[in-house]
């Protein structure tokens, strides 16, 4: 089942990447940390001039507000970030990173990316790389703009679809 599904194969290759993400930074002596949270403690740290809020993390991962809320608890809970009040406007909690988060960043997770990223090209000519983004791209732009999902049930399952995700 699934051979000659595109988005199979993708969901299929996402939880490859996951696994070896994970087994290579506990190899490296890192703390477990989940794809995810990597690639947030990435954005921040390299936003760390910026005051960066939820809905930012929401625009840049294209993952719904209730999604983003479950892995910030969860980040907070293991102590990557916390929520810090703004003096322009006490609704706002800007997101910031811990020293712990500081020290996985240190102890470069971004390496660890970068290892995957080379074993996932291994033996695979530049170009056909170059097609494969550019094809990707185009996916990613033909489901931001077909729309049909303003309705409350297909937003609900997007939102039930994405905490099955995390």
């Amino acid at each position: 089942m699934g051979e000659n599904h595109i988005g199979y194969q993708i969901k299929m290759l996402n939880h490859m990447i996951s696994r070896r993400v994970m087994c290579i930074s506990l190899k490296n002596g890192m703390d477990q940390v989940t794809l995810m949270h990597g690639w947030i403690i990435a954005w921040l740290y390299e936003n760390q001039d910026k005051d960066i809020f939820q809905k930012d993390l929401e625009t840049q991962f294209h993952i719904t507000r209730s999604t983003v809320t479950n892995i910030m608890k969860l980040m907070e809970k293991k102590g990557y970030i916390k929520r810090v009040s703004v003096d322009y406007d006490a609704r706002l909690k800007k997101l910031v990173l811990t020293e712990k988060a500081l020290k996985i960043q240190k102890q470069n997770f971004q390496d660890v990316q970068t290892m995957v990223e080379q074993q996932l090209v291994k033996d695979v000519p530049d170009e056909e790389v170059r097609i494969f983004l550019q094809v990707l791209h185009k996916m990613k732009e033909n489901l931001e703009t077909e729309g049909g999902c303003e309705t409350e049930v297909c937003q609900k399952t997007g939102k039930e679809q994405d905490r099955q995700n995390d």
